[in-house]
């Protein structure tokens, strides 16, 4: 099952808007058959282990990710494929989490008289797929907040500075958390702060560009900005300005798409940022943002996982803090749970969920 995530995990950004998955086919302890999915060579995992197998493939087990699919979309059911290659066993690490399907493909393998294990290394497989499970069930991103901290939780020396506080490291992580992403999203005050590219710079193979999202109510962003000079299609803009306003018109004219998503009180609407997100296929959301987005962000419940890098340093009087919003807001909010570390160099990075949408949606299904 190690192998067939390490598989998976090649599907990273060549998947969606399907999950990730990885299969291997394993007889008299050899390995004869293995593959990963990639949403336009629109073969699941299972297909591509099973035509790599061929014959071999007869009595075999297969080790799969997820829960092998029983529906017909643009490829046909990967059960009745399992179920004709005579496949003996399946061992899935969880259940499909689209309610298409949702335990249909178990029960179709069972009544085949395929003997079925669910639940190895259950775990590692929801992380792998949990903006997936998100967005299918809800039809919502899966939002993560990551933002580089000082010790004592600041994140610029003062308000529109441009502040390096984490190290080589922590940054080339940032751009693996990038490369997983389907969407950046941030604030127009940091795009005038650091005039920033925001694009995926790991130079792995992605299906789609990197959508860079910029939530900028009045229209600011400057068109001689590094962000609109190299918008290829690839810059989205939410605002509370009129779509055909002259400021408008003028970014449309040099590749950047203009998007209404007026709020109350002069804000915009995060929700409704979201949905439209979401309406793109868009699966996952990595928000980069300064402390007045962050502080909305988190005020709206809009941030499923949070990852602060931190560096070993104090910032002092004066800084910028992580988050602007309201003390108020502490009493009320959820902690963040399953909480891991990384070490990253000097730096160490915190992870943490405030949501656990697997979970969460199972809740409300007995609810």
């Amino acid at each position: 099952m190690k192998h067939a995530e390490s598989l998976a995990l090649r599907g990273v950004a060549l998947a969606h808007p399907n999950p990730i998955v990885g299969a291997v086919i394993v007889k008299n302890g050899r390995v004869v058959g293995e593959g990963f999915h990639e949403y336009d060579k629109r073969d699941h995992g299972e297909i591509v282990a099973l035509k790599k197998a061929g014959q071999k493939a007869r009595g075999a087990t297969i080790y799969v990710t997820l829960e092998p699919c029983c529906t017909t979309g643009r490829t046909g059911p990967c059960t009745k494929a399992i179920i004709a290659a005579g496949i003996k066993r399946v061992v899935a690490s969880m259940p499909d989490p689209n309610p298409a399907v949702a335990g249909r493909g178990i029960a179709e393998l069972r009544r085949a008289g395929i003997q079925v294990v669910v639940g190895v290394r259950e775990e590692v497989a929801r992380r792998y797929n949990e903006d997936f499970t998100k967005w299918v069930r809800t039809g919502i991103p899966f939002v993560t907040l990551k933002t580089a901290v000082t010790l004592d939780g600041q994140i610029a020396s003062r308000a529109g500075s441009t502040t390096w506080i984490t190290g080589p490291y922590s940054r080339q992580q940032v751009q693996r958390l990038r490369h997983q992403s389907d969407a950046l999203l941030t604030g127009i005050g940091t795009v005038l702060a650091d005039d920033p590219r925001l694009t995926d710079r790991t130079d792995e193979p992605r299906r789609r560009p990197l959508l860079r999202v910029v939530l900028d109510s009045e229209l600011r962003l400057p068109l001689r900005s590094r962000l609109v000079r190299n918008a290829k299609n690839d810059v989205l803009v939410f605002t509370g300005r009129a779509v055909d306003s002259t400021r408008a018109r003028a970014l449309s004219k040099v590749g950047v798409e203009i998007c209404q998503a007026r709020g109350q009180w002069g804000r915009l609407d995060l929700k409704k940022v979201l949905r439209e997100l979401g309406k793109r296929q868009i699966l996952s959301v990595i928000l980069e943002a300064g402390a007045e987005l962050n502080g909305a962000a988190l005020e709206t419940g809009i941030v499923d996982k949070m990852i602060l890098f931190y560096a070993p340093r104090i910032m002092g009087t004066g800084g910028v803090p992580m988050a602007r919003i309201p003390s108020r807001w502490f009493t009320k909010s959820s902690s963040l749970h399953n909480l891991r570390l990384y070490p990253w160099g000097s730096d160490f990075a915190v992870e943490g969920y405030f949501h656990d949408v697997y979970r969460d949606h199972r809740a409300r299904r007995k609810n």
